[in-house]
């Protein structure tokens, strides 16, 4: 759609307003590996002779190994290490902004990748009666004008993360969020603005500043800042979008960002390299676009679960439960694998072939939610949930 008017009142306040660090927004910017992530394979346990036991053919040499140093396991702290295609994260872990968090997940047992993407998203494993999403429900009270761009997702539709009472935007790309036909735009503009029903009233306004908002940002040639170097593809896109976007200074809070592709049930060595690659060099270069901007910004990232411990018999993995998240921002008391780890041997696995949950990631994102947020009410963002702070694993400054 093409912008019509002028810039509403927030943003005229917004493009005046201080640039001071005590007025910034705290921004939240969730990604979700689609397709059930083999956490053991991204940061692999490679002090555990077990692993290497359970993957003859899909295991990362240890770091120690005499081979090629770049398809060996990039140590952390003797006992984890990342995958060598995520050695553009390695200098954001050593300068102390990027953690891990292993063995995290869902406690609902589903190996289904619809429910347990729902409930991820939702907040509420096990429940379906729940609607909209904890980003949604994240979103503090605005005090005075309200930026239509407050929650934004990058793609076609909205997720289920970000459905809810407060207003959220899909823009499946800054280049294309348009009308062409100028004439059309103002006459959609004038039916919605001039309707009765307040809900589509508060819909075609929210739509229509939206859109003038973007237009602006359109016009604005975007060059990525200190010398971050997205690699091509759609994930990396959509980090640089939304690095355009915090820049911009339109009132994001809250952002979502997904990657599918990651349900390797065969020859998963032949996809997962090159995966990881993308997903760390994407990281990387959002991380060094944003520049000071960091302090404020906090990424988590999830899956709907992990994959078996053992190999199958086609070189891949199977649906398993626990997972990794990463935790990366100015904020984040980063270089140290937080949570207990619960072992590979027979009988520390659930249900004797996976990696068993032993951080809800509600503890993850709620502590996310409270401490960088702001927002205490965790029972509201999650309902359901009956954890609280004493669950939350420190790994940020507060």
């Amino acid at each position: 759609m093409v912008g019509i008017g002028a810039a509403p009142l927030w943003l005229q306040r917004t493009m005046y307003a201080s640039e001071t660090p005590a007025q910034r927004k705290k921004i939240l910017v969730a990604i979700f590996q689609r397709g059930a992530a083999d956490g053991l394979n991204i940061v692999v346990p490679h002090g555990e002779k077990r692993y290497y036991e359970l993957r003859p053919s899909l295991q990362i040499p240890q770091p120690t190994a005499a081979i090629d140093k770049e398809k060996s396991v990039i140590d952390l702290d003797g006992m984890f290490g990342f995958n060598p295609a995520l050695a553009a994260l390695k200098p954001i872990w050593d300068a102390g902004h990027l953690g891990v968090v292993h063995a995290a997940g869902s406690p609902d047992p589903t190996r289904s990748h619809f429910d347990a993407q729902d409930y991820m998203e939702s907040g509420t494993p096990g429940m379906k009666s729940i609607e909209g999403g904890w980003m949604n429900r994240a979103l503090l009270p605005v005090q005075g004008p309200e930026s239509p761009l407050r929650a934004i997702a990058l793609g076609a539709s909205l997720p289920r993360s970000l459905r809810g009472p407060n207003e959220a935007v899909a823009i499946e790309s800054l280049r294309s969020f348009q009308v062409r036909d100028a004439n059309a735009a103002k006459i959609f503009e004038d039916l919605y603005l001039s309707t009765d029903d307040q809900v589509l009233n508060g819909t075609g306004k929210e739509t229509f500043e939206a859109v003038s908002i973007l237009k602006k940002v359109q016009g604005t040639p975007y060059s990525p800042s200190n010398g971050a170097n997205y690699p091509g593809g759609r994930f990396a896109d959509s980090l640089k979008q939304i690095a355009q976007l915090i820049k911009a200074n339109v009132g994001v809070e809250v952002a979502f960002a997904d990657y599918g592709g990651w349900d390797h049930h065969v020859q998963e060595m032949n996809a997962l390299p090159n995966m990881l690659r993308d997903f760390g060099g994407s990281l990387a270069a959002f991380w060094n676009d944003l520049g000071d901007l960091r302090d404020d910004v906090v990424v988590v990232t999830m899956s709907e679960f992990g994959r078996t411990a053992k190999e199958n018999g086609t070189r891949g993995t199977d649906h398993g439960h626990a997972n990794v998240m990463f935790v990366m921002g100015g904020p984040v008391k980063g270089g140290k694998v937080y949570g207990k780890w619960p072992g590979l041997a027979d009988h520390e696995l659930y249900e004797k072939r996976d990696l068993a949950v032993t951080t809800d990631f509600r503890a993850v994102l709620g502590e996310v939610v409270a401490n960088h947020i702001g927002n205490k009410e965790i029972g509201k963002v999650f309902p359901s949930y009956q954890g609280g702070p004493q669950d939350f694993r420190g790994f940020l400054k507060v």
